[in-house]
């Protein structure tokens, strides 16, 4: 893959990236017109294809919270045409590299030294690229390492970014402003903590500490004194990534046990931990040659506070559910209900979300749950489908805790429905007693 020499860093460097991008698309929209003038029939396939294809590419250029919103709206399908989400999908596993020696700059400028005066090897082609740094395999007294690195001015160009990519989420996502400034801050805030490498190393000891009994889930160690604010030094972990994993054609009982290994890794954190790995995408796990589930990235945590833990998951507890009363409660702390609604509209919301989470909370109440059946993910993209174009939708509605909560489970879901895998989902279950 060719190496990216430069990446801008400047707002005005960034933006200027993003008006070519967005003129790049005008013209694809002309074109498109164009042609649809002496073919009236014909579809919007080719136009998502070229729209796909600058932005992926403008973003890919770009790095850092640009390219993670890409990535982060390609684990869902059902929001983007299947052409975005194919393009967008190559950011969870290998977005264009930097070249070698803006990355020995990097390295120097945050560590003070360059990479051959810490390390006995240092390999300068990475061996991953992703949206907020790039991965490059050392040595050290014959142990061999992963040394992650951060792009530079990544963390510096957050804010601007996300104001800057405002307009093509309009576009994409059809959010009202309120709704998509929620979902902006509050990705805003988890990619400031994603782009704090010391935060990352802290988080990655404490949770894979906290996790180190689950079954047939292993993590890298983590070495602080070759890490920083922009690096993390860590063990090396053989494995595959899952698209490579799946290429091997694995027995069905090899399948149900990294299913295994990921429902319990889940679930054991948002029950026991209250906070959860929550960037679930196929890059940040491998399945290594002893049959276990590698977790090589812990840089996006997100905490449940109770306010948010009780009622979320006492709607999976049919005691609850069943009660239309308490289900009610539940939906108004959650603020998907509220308290200026008329009677119709609160008649029609319990109705919908019962509706949705009756499906969501599937997996959840049956001690046996086979992720391969398509069924499942057919209802809930034809629902999301349905709801997207109701209007009594269009309002921001839930609290902001949803984002990455939903976000962990789909994607944890769609992860398993790849691997096609059956697991037993009563292993750790909601702890409800306050």
């Amino acid at each position: 893959m060719k190496t990216q020499k430069s990446i801008p860093t400047t707002k005005v460097e960034r933006s200027a990236k993003f008006v070519k991008t967005g003129i790049q698309i005008g013209g694809n929209y002309i074109k498109h017109y164009s042609k649809k003038l002496f073919n009236p029939d014909m579809d919007r396939e080719q136009l998502n294809e070229d729209n796909a294809t600058d932005i992926y590419k403008s973003l890919s250029e770009l790095k850092g919270s640009a390219l993670k919103i890409a990535q982060m709206l390609s684990m869902d399908k059902n929001i983007l045409p299947k052409s975005y989400v194919d393009k967008f999908s190559q950011s969870q596993y290998n977005a264009p590299p930097l070249s070698g020696p803006l990355i020995v700059r990097t390295f120097t400028k945050n560590f003070g030294k360059t990479p051959e005066k810490i390390f006995d090897s240092f390999n300068l082609t990475s061996s991953n690229a992703a949206s907020i740094g790039q991965v490059h395999q050392a040595t050290l007294k014959g142990k061999k390492l992963a040394v992650k690195i951060q792009y530079p001015g990544v963390g510096d160009s957050i804010s601007s970014d996300l104001k800057l990519v405002k307009p093509f989420a309009f576009r994409l996502l059809g959010m009202s402003e309120r709704e998509l400034n929620i979902y902006i801050k509050e990705v805003e805030e988890r990619l400031l903590e994603e782009t704090d490498y010391e935060l990352e190393v802290k988080r990655s000891i404490e949770f894979s500490e906290a996790c180190k009994n689950l079954k047939h889930v292993v993590f890298p160690k983590y070495y602080p004194e070759f890490s920083g604010k922009r690096i993390i030094t860590m063990d090396w972990i053989e494995g595959l990534h899952l698209k490579e994993f799946l290429k091997t054609n694995p027995s069905q009982t090899l399948r149900n046990k990294i299913g295994q290994a990921l429902w319990d890794f889940y679930n054991f954190q948002q029950h026991e931990l209250r906070a959860v790995h929550a960037d679930p995408h196929p890059g940040n796990f491998m399945i290594t040659p002893d049959e276990n589930l590698g977790v090589i990235d812990f840089g996006c945590i997100k905490e449940m506070p109770d306010d948010f833990y009780y009622p979320f998951f006492s709607l999976i507890s049919t005691d609850v559910f069943n009660d239309k009363n308490r289900t009610i409660e539940a939906f108004r702390q959650l603020d998907m209900i509220h308290a200026d609604d008329t009677a119709e509209q609160v008649e029609f919301y319990h109705k919908s979300y019962s509706e949705m989470i009756k499906l969501f909370a599937k997996p959840y109440t049956s001690k046996i749950f086979d992720f391969s059946k398509p069924d499942f993910f057919e209802q809930l993209y034809a629902y999301g489908e349905k709801i997207s174009k109701m209007p009594e939708f269009k309002q921001a509605r839930g609290v902001k805790h949803f984002i990455y909560v939903n976000r962990t489970n789909f994607g944890l879901y769609q992860i398993l429905h790849e691997l096609k895998a059956i697991v037993h989902t009563d292993t750790y279950n909601p702890t409800l007693g306050r």
